[in-house]
Formats: structure tokens, C-alpha cells, sequence
């Protein structure tokens, strides 16, 4: 079962599939996968992969999405990987049902399959070592050399794989090769290794193996067997395509998939690549996979991301044949669309600065009504305390306030949200440091709820919390973790790691919240009241300690964009 939320309009890749069931090509079925590598998390470029298996397999009848993990590099996976994909795709709403599978498990049909090839004479046990078999190959404008294995006998070729698989050789010491043609313009196609000798045991299998088949190899392969009929990739694998029709070609097969490549995600102030990531976390430049600033899908959540912006998002961006960059702007304002008709309003105080306001009665605490979320008014009303002391924020107070600064000031009147108004009548400094501490005020209690009898109106309205009844709380505030759009932009052969942004978090203590946020769960999302979104960290935050992680700010630079882009003339 698959959780969609719209029918995506067409793209070349279903106009390819409508063909082949117009024609009823592979009698009718539509079989897609998801094939990640548990090498490492899922970021928001396998999410839009995610997205398009998934949900083309749901928009067919009968349509089916497998999961299936490529695990045939022992030496790189991890099971921890594989729980964290298997619960980032059902987070993002996609059910595989019955369908997961693994390489793996096909590993001893695999072997069948390459004893097929080098008895058909398509394949030879080569005995050269990595780096004479990089030269041999050639480059990009001159072919590549036969390996002096090429011409071994067939029965040398058996007798050698099978000792290869028996655990007789070191690591390195034989490969096992494709015999295809070494002057091929196409360097997937010169000779490419199918089978590598790892003495290494699986996470699956064990110490059943020694030898662990190529990805290229296993990749066709695994589409086969499950009958897969529509192989979509990215488009780094469009030249990888023809090795994937050689191998199906030469064997025995029931069913010869389709590959098609689509281009890959690239986003801005965003690394994709799963190297990099790791590196970022190897490095400890980041916390872990899972850091907000990471684009990990389990970063993207403990954020506060939402399963349907981010499917939201891989929609509007669409299914294209080429690469390019998309605005992170746009993600940002999928996330903000989902959560201003979800997010339930509170307000939070993140550099609190002390109002006492003095005709105030001590020791008296009233609860005014406040609004859950003014877009859906099902959501319904709440109670927030208001006292004699409370905290609003120091940058909604100016002592010397600048042209067109029209909240809180010396003899000024402002609103107070779902109060009063106050009026600044006084201020305190800090004898040492000169710092003002506190800020003496009066209300007009004629103004409960936020308008006056006589007419008269202010220029601001400023959120606030009573500094008895508020809850301490820390806040992070998430900036880019790049500094540049193009973090890969580097000079003089630099790490791309010169460019993270020193600024990219930003940790706020001391914070004050309503206290309507004592029973917060870890992941709920809130809107502070003229600040941005917000979630409760799902790691850090407690009930003795609340933290919030900012998903993202209330402005919206992508809205100003897509409205320059409609007025734009074409």
C-alpha cells in the first residue's frame, strides 16, 4: 500500500509506462523498486526516488514498489543503515507490503549465473592487480588493452572461480571479468569486474562467502529475477545501461526489465553526495546522521520536516531528463504551507527581556483566550496566563528607537497579542554594564483582548509569556550548513568543508514558552507566534528540559520568487 497525495501530472516516464500498457507489454504489469545501498541514510535526493517508485506503482492497478537492498559490499554496510531506510520510507508514507528483499539473497543464483557466462566464453578469471587493470583499461580517448587472462580456457575460468569462491586466493589476487571489448567508447563495457574476492563476512550470510559479486552485475540481475518491469535510476547510470542489457542479453532470463534514468536531485546549500555526508560525520563537523542540518531524511524529521511537505516538494519539482539545481527555497516553502495549516500557534520568548507592568495587581493571574491556529478553527482555543511580570522579546524594545520602528519604546504604546495594551513608562539598566534588565510599564485593562474603547490604535503587537507561569526552555536555531549554493565550489583544490557555515547553528538557553507546552511530545511541531516553526527535539528534549529544534522561519523568500517568475514576461 502507498500513500499519495494527488495524481502527479506527466512526465516522460509515465508517458513511457501509459505506452507499454497501452500495448500490453509485460502483459499489463507495472513492477518498480527502490534499490538503496545500506551504506549509509537516505537524504531528500533518495526521497524524491522514493517518491516516483512508489508512486507509480500506487497510480497503476495493481502496481507494485519492492524494497530491496543492494548489500553486496560487506565491508561498507551496516544493519543499523537498514533499519534507518526501512523506517525513513514508511515515515514518508510508502508501504513495500510483502515486497522487501535483498541481494543477498540471490547470491547463490548469482554464481550460477556467472558460471553460465564463463562457460558461454563471456566472462575470464583475470589475474592482474588493481592497478595494472586501471592501466590496461585505458582512458576516455584511447581504448583499453586486453588483459593477458583474457584468452584463459574455460575450464581454467571454472576451476579458478571455483577456487576463488572455495576461499584458496588473497583479496585482490583475481577478479572476475566480463569479456565484452576493451576499445569500447563506453568504459563501463571494457572488460568490467562482475566478482571480487572479500574475505569478509556478511551481515546476512556470514562467513558463507568470499567472493561478492559487482553492483553493475547484481543490479540487472536482482531487476530479473523479481520480474521487475520498469528499472528507474538516476542519470549517472545512463551509461552504465548498456552493460545492464549485455548481462540480461547473454543469460538464460525470464524477464528483461527496462532501465530508464531520470535526473537526480541537486539542491542548493546542500551536499548529496553519501560520501561527503559520511565524511561530515566522520569528521564530527555535524552530530550525526540524523543532525537537523543534515539533508538525511531523519535529519530532515527531527527538524520538524513533515512526511507530506517533503512528497510535496518531490511533486512540484517534477521528473526531468536533465540535471539541475533546485532553489532550497522551495523545499523550505512546502514545509511552511503543510505546517501553517497544521501547526498549533503558541508563543515563545527567545531572548526574554523583564516587563513589570505597575498598575498591575501583585499576585494576580488572569487567563486570557488564545487562538490555536487561526487557519482552521477546529483546532479551537487555549488559556495563557498574564501577570504583572512578564518577559517579551529584548529586540521588540528600542530605548532610542530608528525611523519606522514602531514597537515598544520609551512613552510608546504597543498591543500585547490576546491582551492589552502597555505602555513603556520607565527603565532599568545594570549599574555595572549599563544593560537594561527591565522595563517598568502600565496597561489600560479597558483594552482586554486587544482593542481600545475610544478607537485609539497602535502601530505593533508584540508576543509575550508570564514570567511566573512560563516554562525554561533551550531553542537551536538551524541556519544553510553551507555557506555557498554550490558547497562543491572550492579553490585551490580545498575541501569542500571550507565552506560550512560557522554560523549554521545557533543555541539558545533561557528561552521562555507558554506553559501550554509542559505536556510537549518529542516531534511536535509548533508555530512561535512571529518567529518560525518549531519541534520538540526527539533526542535532547525531556520534561525536566524542553528543547526545540526551528524547522524554519515564518518569511517566505520562495513565494517572492515563483511571483517573479508568473510576472516575468516570456
Amino acid at each position: 500500500m502507498t500513500t499519495t497525495d494527488s495524481h502527479p501530472s506527466s512526465d516522460f516516464i509515465r508517458d513511457i509506462i501509459a505506452e507499454d500498457l497501452r500495448i500490453n507489454k509485460n502483459e499489463g504489469r507495472v513492477v518498480t523498486r527502490f534499490p538503496p545501498e545500506p551504506n549509509g541514510y537516505l537524504h531528500i535526493g533518495h526521497a524524491k526516488s522514493i517518491c516516483l517508485n512508489f508512486g507509480i506503482a500506487a497510480e497503476n492497478k495493481g502496481g507494485v514498489c519492492h524494497l530491496r537492498f543492494d548489500d553486496t559490499d560487506p565491508g561498507k554496510e551496516d544493519i543499523e543503515y537498514i533499519e534507518s531506510i526501512k523506517r525513513d520510507v514508511k515515515w514518508l508514507g510508502f508501504d513495500w507490503g510483502k515486497h522487501l528483499y535483498y541481494a543477498s539473497d540471490y547470491f547463490d543464483q548469482l554464481y550460477e549465473y556467472a558460471v553460465q557466462l564463463i562457460k558461454k566464453g563471456r566472462a575470464y578469471v583475470c589475474s592482474l592487480s588493481p592497478e595494472e587493470v586501471k592501466e590496461y583499461r585505458g582512458t576516455l580517448t584511447e581504448p583499453g588493452k586486453d588483459s593477458p587472462y583474457r584468452s584463459r580456457p574455460v575450464e581454467e575460468n571454472l576451476d579458478l572461480f571455483a577456487r576463488m569462491r572455495a576461499g584458496e586466493f588473497g583479496d585482490g589476487t583475481h577478479i572476475l571479468r566480463a569479456k565484452i571489448d576493451m576499445a569500447s567508447p563506453n568504459l563501463n563495457m571494457r572488460d568490467p569486474a562482475i566478482y571480487r574476492i572479500k574475505r569478509m563476512p556478511h551481515h546476512r550470510t556470514g562467513d558463507k562467502w568470499c567472493i561478492y559479486p559487482m553492483y553493475d552485475y547484481t543490479h540487472c540481475l536482482s531487476d530479473s529475477i523479481e520480474g521487475i518491469t520498469h528499472s528507474i535510476c538516476t542519470l549517472e547510470f545512463e551509461d552504465h545501461r548498456p552493460l545492464y542489457d549485455w548481462v540480461l542479453d547473454q543469460l538464460d532470463v525470464e524477464c528483461h526489465p527496462q532501465q530508464i534514468e531520470f535526473a537526480r536531485l541537486n539542491l542548493s546549500y546542500t551536499i548529496m553526495s553519501k560520501r561527503k555526508l559520511m565524511k561530515l560525520v566522520e569528521s564530527g563537523a555535524v552530530t550525526g546522521w540524523d543532525d537537523p542540518r543534515m539533508p538525511t531524511i531523519s535529519g530532515l524529521r527531527r527538524r520538524g520536516y513533515t512526511p507530506k511537505s517533503i512528497r510535496d516538494f518531490c511533486e512540484r519539482i517534477g521528473v526531468a531528463k536533465r540535471d539541475s539545481t533546485v532553489d532550497v527555497a522551495l523545499l523550505e516553502h512546502c514545509v511552511r504551507q503543510d505546517l501553517n495549516q497544521k501547526a498549533l500557534r503558541v508563543m515563545g520568548v527567545l531572548r526574554p527581556l523583564k516587563v513589570v507592568i505597575e498598575n498591575y495587581q501583585e499576585n494576580q493571574m488572569e487567563e486570557l483566550e488564545a487562538v490555536n491556529n487561526p487557519e482552521d478553527a477546529g483546532m479551537g482555543c487555549r488559556k495563557v496566563p498574564f501577570s504583572r511580570v512578564l518577559y517579551i522579546e529584548q529586540e521588540d524594545f528600542r530605548e532610542d528607537p530608528p525611523k519606522k520602528y514602531f514597537r515598544l519604546a520609551p512613552g510608546r504604546e504597543v498591543r500585547l497579542r490576546y491582551a492589552y495594551y502597555i505602555k513603556c513608562v520607565g527603565v532599568k539598566k545594570d549599574e555595572r554594564t549599563g544593560e537594561i534588565i527591565e522595563l517598568r510599564c502600565t496597561f489600560d485593562p479597558e483594552t482586554r483582548g486587544g482593542g481600545a474603547p475610544d478607537g485609539r490604535k497602535v502601530k505593533a503587537t508584540l508576543h509575550w509569556v508570564s514570567a511566573a507561569h512560563s516554562l525554561d526552555a533551550e531553542v537551536r536555531l538551524y541556519d544553510h550548513l553551507f555557506l555557498k549554493a554550490n558547497p562543491d565550489e572550492v579553490k585551490d583544490g580545498t575541501d569542500f568543508r571550507a565552506n560550512l557555515n560557522p554560523n549554521s547553528l545557533e543555541t539558545l538557553t533561557s528561552c521562555r514558552v507558554e506553559p501550554s507546552l509542559a505536556n510537549a511530545t518529542p516531534g511536535s511541531r509548533y508555530q512561535f507566534e512571529r518567529q518560525g516553526y518549531f519541534c520538540v527535539d526527539t533526542q535532547d528534549s525531556s520534561d525536566e528540559s524542553l528543547v526545540f529544534n526551528r524547522t524554519v522561519t515564518l518569511r517566505d523568500p520562495w513565494a517572492k520568487i515563483e511571483k517573479a517568475m508568473k510576472n516575468k514576461p516570456r
